[in-house]
């Protein structure tokens, strides 16, 4: 299940909770303005689910994804849990439609080196085997291959967040230290999100995509509220609106009378008035698009040439709009 996972697995984290943390000595700024993320951890275990399918197609096998409580720290703090070992620090830019959105916004994804080189070493068809031991950075081909994987998640982030915000994520160029990374400084605060990966066998990794609290803060009454499941009902005028706007598409209508067949022989032995014999039953198809709208008798109306349909498509009911309008 997505956020449930034994407890021996999660990296241990001896920091406070969001909603407890940052009474700060005095005169020190509050790292969370926010309160209880309560809509930033639905947003994680939600992406979670889509990470968990995203990572089955690149290591080939069946995995468990679950979201860790996320926590707000500086990020020098968060430099220092992290260790000196070797990963991967991928900036992700964050754009947004919003005008107070802040235009240099970054998010950042903090992968370890040693599940980085396996995920490479697997994309290039190997067993997914890891350097011992790790190199002190990565090479300019594992770093393409980290900017792709940045790509690649870009995807489900953009989607997890659509929700709540209308965001875009593009990623930048990976660094091996985070001492490297250009517009996140030691003092910033950052919300910290962590998502574990684990197979049958494999041992759990763990993935952290950090947000800077600077960021978010445009979005702050969205990130704070509860969640609500229900869906609301659609608007009655926007549904009437739209569907007299579909009864408005124009289609193409035609009808094939006939379809005759001639050899190669015949077709290039035809010159000017030669007559080429047609036939056909009582009734023609009547088409729109490529699909058969029914069948029909050819006749005239009002001096013109017509088709009569005596017969439709059954498997066309039911699929135009519940509307009715002025008579023409």
């Amino acid at each position: 299940m997505v956020n449930a996972a034994p407890q021996v697995e999660r990296r241990e984290r001896d920091r406070e909770q969001p909603g407890t943390a940052d009474h700060g000595v005095l005169g020190s700024a509050k790292l969370n303005p926010f309160g209880d993320l309560h809509t930033m951890q639905h947003l994680s275990a939600r992406l979670a689910r889509s990470l968990r399918g995203l990572f089955e197609s690149l290591i080939r096998e069946e995995l468990r994804c679950w979201a860790e409580p996320l926590v707000v720290q500086r990020f020098a703090d968060y430099r220092a849990e992290r260790g000196d070992g070797l990963s991967a620090w991928l900036p992700m830019a964050m754009t947004s439609t919003a005008a107070s959105s802040p235009p240099d916004a970054q998010a950042l994804i903090v992968i370890d080196g040693s599940f980085s080189l396996s995920l490479i070493d697997l994309f290039f068809g190997g067993t997914g085997s890891v350097p011992d031991p790790l190199p002190a950075e990565f090479s300019p081909a594992a770093d393409a291959m980290i900017t792709r994987l940045g790509g690649m998640i870009a995807t489900p982030l953009r989607n997890a967040w659509e929700s709540l915000a209308r965001l875009d994520f593009h990623p930048g160029r990976p660094e091996s230290s985070p001492a490297m990374l250009q517009g996140i400084e030691a003092d910033d605060a950052m919300i910290v999100t962590r998502f574990g990966i684990a197979g049958q066998v494999r041992r759990p990794t763990m993935i952290d995509i950090l947000y800077p609290v600077s960021a978010m803060k445009p979005h702050g009454s969205a990130l704070t509220g509860k969640v609500v499941d229900r869906q609301a009902e659609a608007d009655p005028t926007w549904r009437g609106d739209l569907t007299r706007a579909v009864m408005t598409v124009r289609f193409p209508v035609r009808s094939v009378l006939a379809e005759p067949v001639v050899s190669l022989q015949r077709l290039m032995e035809l010159k000017t008035g030669d007559v080429i014999p047609i036939s056909f039953g009582p009734e023609v198809p009547v088409m729109v698009g490529g699909d058969l709208l029914g069948m029909g008798t050819v006749g005239t109306a009002n001096g013109r040439a017509a088709v009569q349909l005596t017969s439709l498509n059954r498997s066309l009911d039911g699929l135009a709009p519940a509307y009715e309008g002025p008579a023409e």
